[in-house]
């Protein structure tokens, strides 16, 4: 059986016990949260989607809160001795799906 859920603007396909990276969720470490439902399908092929999705309900614990490695963005322009370097590192919330109702 697995799910697609939305999760900060974006769609992740999990299955129970499947660990995913999301967009950082103020929540403690080892807090059990509900994910928006958009699609399920199970072993059978029967398809939920749409509102029949909704009712179904897939729960996560947070795992970990991290960061992902730092990304650099240089600007550089000719002629014009305009060179930038800028560093980046998004936050992100590691979760664990528990179960798939």
């Amino acid at each position: 059986m697995y799910a697609i859920v939305k999760c900060g603007g974006k769609q992740y396909k999990v299955e129970k016990g499947t660990d995913i990276k999301v967009e950082k969720i103020d929540a403690e470490v080892g807090a059990k949260i509900d994910l928006e439902t958009l699609l399920v399908a199970d072993d059978k092929g029967n398809v939920k989607a749409g509102k029949d999705a909704e009712a179904v309900k897939v729960t996560a614990e947070v795992k970990s809160q991290g960061k992902f490695p730092k990304v650099l963005v240089a600007h550089f322009k000719a002629k014009k001795n305009i060179r930038k370097r800028q560093g980046h590192r998004q936050p992100y919330t590691e979760l664990t799906i528990v179960s798939i109702k």
